[in-house]
């Protein structure tokens, strides 16, 4: 029995991840082949402002202002959250355990907000 000609599995495989990783992502895109996924806190805004998780997932948020501090935290009847003082450079890992939405905001920049979609 004759084996037939084409090109190698391992071959394909990486020809086809070769060819995702041209293709250019944004903001939540990037975040959802990620795991962490990663929140950047920069100019008063979390960037992307809203993402979807599955439960479980970990988000993390990284202080990206050069001279700003951050405070992240969720407050809601079934999850919360508290960062603490954020310093520039600094990240922080939320780890959604609970499914629903929730909020995170920034306990110095009363704008910032950022929606976090748990499945």
């Amino acid at each position: 029995m004759e084996r037939a000609k084409g090109p190698k599995p391992v071959k394909v495989i990486c020809t086809v991840l070769a060819g995702l990783a041209a293709i250019p992502l944004g903001g939540a895109a990037w975040a959802a082949l990620t795991n962490p996924y990663h929140v950047s806190q920069k100019g008063r805004m979390f960037l992307p402002g809203e993402l979807a998780v599955g439960q479980g997932d970990t988000v993390r948020i990284v202080n990206d202002d050069g001279d700003l501090l951050h405070h992240a935290y969720i407050d809601s009847d079934s999850f919360s959250f508290d960062s603490g003082d954020q310093e520039p450079g600094s990240q922080t890992d939320i780890r959604f355990t609970v499914a629903g939405t929730f909020t995170v905001l920034c306990g110095i920049h009363p704008k910032m907000k950022l929606v976090v979609h748990v499945k």
